[in-house]
């Protein structure tokens, strides 16, 4: 094996590990707990989550996620 396939091995871990590392980040940042115990609950959280997909659908850029990040903020969920 040449040092350059050994060069691009490493490379490819490297990248995969950094990718799994923020698709992990970026789901512990989706906010679950709602300010208002009232509306602290599964289904109104699914029901918040669901609106706040629906203003904001899914676009390639990754951009759609921080909107509804936002969304669900503005709709109380931290």
């Amino acid at each position: 094996m040449t040092t350059v396939s050994k060069l691009g091995q490493h490379l490819r871990g490297a990248i995969l590990t950094l990718l799994v590392g923020y698709v992990l980040m970026g789901c512990s940042l989706y906010p679950d707990v709602n300010i208002d115990p009232a509306k602290n609950n599964k289904a109104t959280f699914r029901q918040d989550a669901l609106d706040c997909a629906q203003s904001y659908p899914d676009s390639g850029s990754g951009v759609h996620v921080k909107q509804r990040i936002a969304c669900m903020n503005l709709k109380g969920w931290h």
